[in-house]
């Protein structure tokens, strides 16, 4: 039985409750399900992932609940790499790719099985399936998945008493299963990059699912547009509870953080306490991005005059971040190395920020020693996915030194950030953030701007917000 709260009002179950809880219930077993849209597509990443480990056994853990408060967990998020190879997304799970003697794997997934209703572990217990929801049955998980699935509660003694092939094993992730195995930390993380690499080059469907994060979210600007007499009538929560509303409403959360930074805050890369005033003649920096019911997100931000129309100064910041947008993206194409679209940013702010004074130059030194990042701060975008910054672990020959690829990812997204307490700039240039970020696919022949559907240009923005203001 399961163990109750030390401050529960009831001491115990009684022999006949328990005998009264465990009849009665229908058989929900669903037999209409059918292989999951994703399966074939996860069926070729694990093909390639096995290529690269002949011989190897492979474990790749979904992770488990992280406690918040008591009995209280938050919402639970799987391990990208995990949903990648497999399109599952349920708590407690693994990905094990057991070696063939050919070179191959069998690929077999370990989930946490439904609760039985023969004793008293289907309504005990803050985890229990009528507190928290029915889960899949292994037989339904393997006809959506199209993996043979096991109970994860055998996986760590399975994984313990397995010989005659090293494992390697996704850290940090699953304690449990990571105590099972012998493994190497070192060949450890050459499995967790070979799983970030696999993500570098989306495939169509996940294009597509990208795709529909992205008008997902530019229908959350609009929305925030709609409502901005809320937000300064309050404060900037008005705007991350308005975002939040349409991310819940057609997807399955944000994927991070929405920064909803007004005034000063702009300045601040990850503002998310928004719970500053948003008030007129200020700029509002809105960086928000609506994941999937599939966990693929989007990543756009836009830096708007929260009066509806810029201040001369403020244009004239804003003009230099566009146009330094303008540059990146024409760098975004196949065939050229990944830094090009942010060196090609940076070095048309370099430019603005000598002519204005701000720094020593000329530009091209400026450059090189990169003084402009006092005001730039940070890089010029990031590969795009599963994750906001998707491929975290991929190998650096693989990304930051690569070359871009069609099907590839990735933001764009410079800035200029005047810090409200930075003597080395006049007063009136303090307090002022502009960024400007949109989420580009390499195709054969160039890029496209999924997130083309919200304005860019100051203009533009200003007879969008005139158009929908409220």
């Amino acid at each position: 039985m399961a163990k109750g709260r030390k401050n529960g009002l009831y001491s115990g179950i009684s022999e006949e409750l328990s005998a009264l809880m465990r009849t009665g219930w229908a058989d929900t077993e669903r037999h209409d399900l059918r292989l999951g849209e994703q399966a074939p597509y996860a069926a070729r990443r694990r093909a390639a992932l096995s290529a690269r480990f002949p011989g190897e056994r492979l474990v790749i853990p979904s992770g488990n609940l992280k406690v918040r408060s008591n009995d209280d967990s938050y919402p639970f998020r799987p391990y990208s790499g995990y949903v990648h190879m497999t399109g599952d997304q349920a708590r407690d799970g693994a990905l094990v790719l057991e070696p063939r003697a050919d070179g191959g794997h069998d690929a077999y997934c370990y989930q946490l099985p439904r609760d039985s209703r023969d004793n008293d572990e289907f309504w005990t217990g803050a985890t229990a399936e009528l507190w928290m929801g029915r889960r899949r049955s292994l037989a339904e998980s393997e006809l959506v998945l199209g993996l043979p699935c096991r109970d994860v509660r055998t996986a760590a003694d399975d994984l313990a008493a397995a010989s005659g092939a090293p494992t390697r094993i996704v850290r940090g992730v699953d304690p449990s299963l990571e105590a099972a195995v012998t493994t190497e930390e070192e060949r450890d993380a050459e499995l967790e990059e070979a799983l970030s690499d696999l993500r570098l080059v989306k495939d169509d469907w996940e294009i597509a699912e990208l795709r529909k994060a992205v008008d997902s979210t530019v229908r959350g600007f609009t929305d925030v547009i709609g409502e901005l007499s809320g937000a300064i009538a309050s404060s900037e929560r008005w705007i991350e509870g308005t975002f939040f509303r349409r991310a819940r409403l057609e997807g399955n959360a944000v994927g991070y953080g929405s920064i909803c930074a007004a005034g000063e805050h702009a300045t601040i890369m990850h503002w998310t306490d928004n719970d500053g005033p948003v008030r007129p003649g200020d700029l509002l920096l809105l960086d928000a991005g609506v994941e999937t019911h599939t966990l693929y997100t989007a990543d756009v931000t836009r830096t708007l005059p929260i009066s509806g129309t810029f201040t001369p100064l403020q244009r004239k910041v804003y003009d230099a971040v566009y146009t330094a947008q303008e540059a990146g993206m024409a760098a975004v194409k196949p065939g050229a190395a990944y830094r090009d679209f942010h060196e090609a940013s940076q070095r048309h702010l370099a430019e603005r920020l000598v002519e204005w004074g701000f720094i020593e130059g000329p530009a091209d030194r400026a450059y090189e020693l990169g003084l402009q990042r006092r005001f730039t701060m940070a890089g010029t975008g990031h590969m795009l996915g599963l994750d906001v910054h998707d491929c975290a672990r991929a190998r650096n020959e693989e990304y930051v030194d690569g070359v871009l690829e069609p099907g590839m990812v990735l933001t764009v997204e410079p800035g200029l950030y005047f810090q409200p307490d930075d003597l080395t700039v006049p007063e009136e240039w303090r307090g002022i953030g502009v960024r400007i970020e949109d989420d580009l696919v390499v195709t054969d022949d160039g890029h496209e701007n999924l997130s083309a559907g919200l304005p860019r240009s100051a203009d533009d923005v200003e007879a969008w917000m005139a158009r929908f203001a409220g």
